[in-house]
C-alpha cells in the first residue's frame, strides 16, 4: 500500500508513513467529535497501514491526545511501530477564576472547540513552558514515547505585537529544551508546527531542526511555502505538509478554508479545478492529496479525519494514479 511507505523525517533515522493521520478533528473541531467514531477513524487508518500520528494539547484542550493515547495503548498492534508528533507552546490550566486574563487569545486560527475538555490555555515558550508541556503530554498520551515535538503556532500571524515576547521566550530557552530533551534521547526530533513559513525561516538561523509540519500553505489553492520547501531541503530538514485541504474545501467537506467560511474567489477556484480534474477523471481530493509529495522537499503528508468513512476516503484517494496531464494542467495556472 502507498499509504505505508516509510520515509525518513530525521537526521537520526526515524521514518514516517507517506500518509499521516492529523488527530485535530478528535477535539471536537467544527462539531462535536463522538468517541466511538474516532476509535473508528483511528482503527480504519491503522488497518490501512498508517503508522504516523500528529496531535497537539490545543486540539480540544487535552482531548485529542486522551484519545490517542487510549487506542495506541488498547488497539494498535503491534503500537511500537507508531510514530507519535505532539506540540508544545501551549499549557492547559484550570479555568479558574481570575485565570481569564492570562488565557491565551483568539487568533486568526483557532476556531474554538465543540466539545473539548474544561481547561483553559495558556501560551508559554520558555524553557521550563516546554519541559512541563512535554511532561503533561506524556500524561495525556499515556506513553513516555513521543517522536516528534513540534513549537506550535509560533508566528506573527498567530500572535500579532505578542509574537515579539513569544519569539524571546524561545530564544531565551525554549529551543534550548528542545535540544536537551534530543540530546538526551528522550525524544528523536523537533521543529515548529506552524501555519506561516516565515517563522520556520527564522528558526532555522537559530536552531538544528529536524522536521516541521507546515499547515496548508503547499496545496492546491496555496503555493506560499514553495521557496520554503526548497530551502529546508537543502539544510536537511523534512517537511510534513498538512491542511492540504486547507480546511475541507478541497475534500469536498465543509466549506471551510483557512479554519474560516471560504469567500466566493476561493470558492470559483475549488469550481475551477473540479472540473480540471473532471475532465481528467480523477476526485478533486485525490489531487489535493498527492499534490504536496510531487515537491521533493516533503516527506509526509498529514490529512483529518472523524471517522472511518473520511480517513478510508482520504487512503483510497492517497492511492489513486493521476495522470502527468492533470499535473500538467493544474501546474500550469490552476
Amino acid at each position: 500500500m502507498l499509504v505505508s511507505m516509510r520515509r525518513k523525517i530525521t537526521r537520526g533515522g526515524l521514518e514516517v508513513t507517506a500518509l499521516g493521520l492529523g488527530c485535530a478533528a478528535f477535539g471536537g473541531l467544527y462539531r462535536d467529535a463522538p468517541l466511538a467514531d474516532a476509535r473508528d477513524a483511528l482503527q480504519a487508518a491503522w488497518d490501512r497501514g498508517i503508522r504516523y500520528f500528529d496531535v497537539a494539547p490545543m486540539y480540544g484542550l487535552g482531548r485529542a491526545e486522551h484519545i490517542l493515547g487510549d487506542f495506541l495503548r488498547e488497539a494498535a498492534s503491534p503500537a511500537s511501530e507508531a510514530v507519535v508528533s505532539t506540540k508544545a507552546g501551549r499549557l492547559m490550566v484550570s479555568p479558574r477564576p481570575g485565570r481569564a486574563a492570562t488565557a491565551a487569545p483568539k487568533n486568526p486560527f483557532d476556531s474554538g472547540w465543540v466539545n473539548g475538555l474544561n481547561f483553559a490555555e495558556v501560551f508559554d515558550y520558555s524553557h521550563d513552558g516546554i519541559m512541563r508541556s512535554f511532561d503533561d503530554s506524556q500524561q495525556r498520551l499515556g506513553r513516555p514515547e513521543i517522536d516528534l515535538i513540534f513549537l506550535h503556532d509560533i508566528g506573527r500571524v498567530t500572535h500579532g505585537d505578542r509574537n515579539d515576547a513569544h519569539w524571546h521566550d524561545l530564544k531565551a530557552g525554549g529551543f534550548r529544551a528542545l535540544e536537551e530533551l534530543r540530546a538526551a534521547g528522550i525524544i528523536k526530533g523537533f521543529g515548529l508546527g506552524v501555519n506561516e513559513g516565515a517563522v520556520i525561516e527564522a528558526a532555522m538561523e537559530e536552531t538544528d531542526l529536524d522536521c516541521c509540519l507546515l499547515a496548508g500553505r503547499y496545496s492546491l489553492l496555496d503555493r506560499d511555502g514553495a521557496g520554503l520547501l526548497g530551502k529546508a531541503a537543502r539544510r536537511g530538514v523534512a517537511i510534513v505538509a498538512g491542511g492540504v485541504f486547507n480546511s475541507g474545501i478541497l475534500a469536498g467537506g465543509d466549506a471551510k478554508f483557512n479554519y474560516v467560511d471560504a469567500q466566493p474567489e476561493v470558492i470559483q477556484r475549488v469550481e475551477h479545478l473540479q472540473a480540471v480534474c473532471a475532465r481528467h477523471g480523477v476526485p478533486l481530493g485525490a489531487a489535493a492529496i498527492q499534490f504536496p509529495l510531487r515537491h521533493p522537499g516533503v516527506t509526509s503528508v498529514v490529512v483529518g479525519a472523524r471517522t472511518a468513512r473520511t480517513i478510508t476516503t482520504s487512503a483510497d484517494w492517497f492511492e489513486i494514479p493521476i495522470p502527468e496531464a492533470l499535473w500538467a494542467e493544474i501546474e500550469g495556472g490552476a
